[in-house]
């Protein structure tokens, strides 16, 4: 099918003069309704992990309490891979808007970890994981117009 498209559209090339890339690119190219799937089960697993580490915590168990949140905080991030690829997601996240709000997520969920498993602290872990929440917040309103600002405005009125 895709010979028969290419020689009425004039492209009648073959598949080994194309180069390595453009063979590359249309293989790993996933359509609309697989990149969907794969973004639902994606996040449906992250909320999961960061279920199943709210079980560890009421369990006693701070450091897999700890792992799980960070791990399900991650996989839901990384869902979001499916719907714009990873090359467009890595300059959205690092783009100026966002920068920092991606920095202080990852450096969080770092220290939530390191605290957990290095240093078996459990109040610098919940520290942490307020942290990561509230970065968490912080970057996904970033991608919503003006709710950052409202935000800002809303804690200042709140605090005056």
């Amino acid at each position: 099918m895709d010979k028969l498209r290419r020689a009425l559209s004039g492209d009648d090339e073959d598949d080994e003069e194309r180069d390595i890339m453009s063979q590359f690119r249309d293989s790993a190219t996933l359509s609309w309704n697989t990149r969907i799937k794969c973004f639902i089960g994606c996040f449906v697993v992250g909320i999961l992990l960061t279920l199943l580490g709210s079980f560890a915590f009421f369990l006693g168990g701070i450091t897999m309490f700890a792992v799980f949140y960070t791990l399900g905080n991650i996989v839901s991030i990384a869902s979001t891979l499916f719907l714009v690829g990873p090359v467009s997601q890595m300059k959205k996240m690092f783009s100026h808007t966002r920068a920092l709000a991606t920095i202080l997520v990852i450096v969080t969920f770092c220290l939530t970890l390191v605290a957990a498993i290095k240093w078996h602290k459990a109040v610098l872990v919940l520290v942490f994981i307020i942290l990561q929440s509230a970065a968490m917040t912080w970057y996904s309103l970033s991608y919503i117009p003006y709710a950052r600002d409202v935000v800002k405005k809303t804690v200042s009125a709140c605090l005056v």
